[in-house]
């Protein structure tokens, strides 16, 4: 990626939409847990997955462009950047959880 092609701005925000897009995702699944669809909850998750990879993806470039020795710029909206993938991710975590609990609740599942 040459210096004159890469927008950092436009990058960040498109890892702020990528995990932005995850958690919404997230949450959906876990609004159709608790309304009894296990099934639709399992598409949301896979669909916010989708869109966490995606965003991983953009992510992974920017390591590699700073491991290739073109350092990039950290500044507040990168920062807000890491705290938005770390955060979708830490949010499914608790949503396939809670999903869990709702299948136990459910009898959906075995204790």
């Amino acid at each position: 990626m040459a210096d004159e092609e890469f927008d950092l701005e436009t990058t960040c925000f498109q890892l702020i939409t990528a995990a932005g897009t995850a958690k919404s995702d997230y949450m959906e699944a876990l609004n159709k847990a608790k309304a009894g669809d296990f099934d639709g909850a399992k598409e949301s998750i896979d669909e916010g997955d989708t869109s966490y990879r995606e965003g991983h993806a953009v992510h992974a470039g920017l390591v590699q462009r700073e491991a290739a020795g073109n350092p990039v710029k950290m500044g507040l909206l990168l920062t807000h950047v890491e705290d938005q993938m770390m955060a979708a991710e830490v949010f499914r975590a608790m949503v396939v959880e809670m999903i869990d609990l709702y299948k136990r609740l459910d009898g959906k599942t075995a204790e």
